[in-house]
């Protein structure tokens, strides 16, 4: 039967003692390693007082400098540039809602500047660390699609570095606009792919699987096309995309 051997107990028996004994050699052999490791610290650390003091000191600046570039430099750039775009924004918004040579002339001053105020390029050259910078390049590549300069417009969209819900689809689809209108449907193709994956919303999302769709059909992809047709049906029914699904639906099986 085994016995209950209580903390603290000293050992009775040879077997007891030996064992004991080598217990108390492992402890103290642990905390002599523990003690000599943190007296070769001690020793590194005071040796090298003076390198950690300027590592810190480096640091310390470094942050400093940060947080002042960013209040006293990028902050006021910042505004200084959304200020400086506001002109080009109205040229732009108004181009869009016109027609024609009209349209045309107003999405060249967008990207130009006028009366006196800069355009997209030039907010791009004086501002382009900005977020008003990064902003433009998405405007200026429509700017330039809707004017028929497809590469400058995917040169720009391109630039555009964005992560939000709606403009980084729509610039990823308006490069594959730009694409399709090269004729080069294969690359258009990838970007509606990757526009209509990237997020996932009513608004985008239909648009560019339509287009894909589309895009698949041209190139005699009909499986492909009948996949994103009926997902639009399935996922996206009361967008103004579903209503068309029926007209292209059709021609897609037909390649099948």
């Amino acid at each position: 039967m085994a016995t209950y051997k209580k903390k603290g107990s000293k050992p009775s028996t040879k077997e007891e003692k030996a064992t004991h004994i080598e217990e108390e050699s492992t402890t103290a052999e642990v905390f002599n390693t523990l003690d000599e490791g943190a007296g070769k610290t001690e020793e590194w650390v005071a040796s090298n007082q003076k390198w950690i003091y300027i590592i810190v000191g480096l640091a310390a600046v470094v942050v400093l400098g940060y947080l002042g570039w960013q209040r006293f430099v990028q902050e006021p750039k910042e505004l200084e540039a959304s200020n400086e775009m506001f002109q080009a924004q109205q040229y732009f918004d108004t181009a869009l809602a016109g027609t024609g040579t009209e349209s045309d002339s107003l999405y060249n001053m967008a990207l130009n500047g006028g009366e006196g105020k800069y355009g997209f390029l030039d907010i791009i050259d004086n501002y382009g660390s900005t977020n008003a910078g990064n902003l433009a390049q998405y405007y200026a590549g429509f700017a330039y699609l809707h004017t028929n300069k497809y590469q400058e417009a995917i040169d720009h969209l391109e630039d555009f570095d964005g992560d939000d819900e709606i403009l980084a689809p729509l610039a990823t689809g308006g490069i594959g606009d730009a694409f399709l209108q090269l004729n080069q449907p294969e690359e258009a193709l990838n970007y509606y792919e990757k526009a209509a994956t990237m997020r996932s919303n009513e608004l985008t999302t239909p648009r560019f699987l339509l287009k894909a769709a589309i895009t698949a059909i041209q190139l005699g992809k009909g499986e492909k096309a009948v996949e994103y047709l009926n997902r639009i049906n399935d996922e996206f029914a009361n967008t103004p995309e579903a209503s068309q699904v029926a007209i292209y639906l059709g021609r897609a099986e037909a390649l099948n």
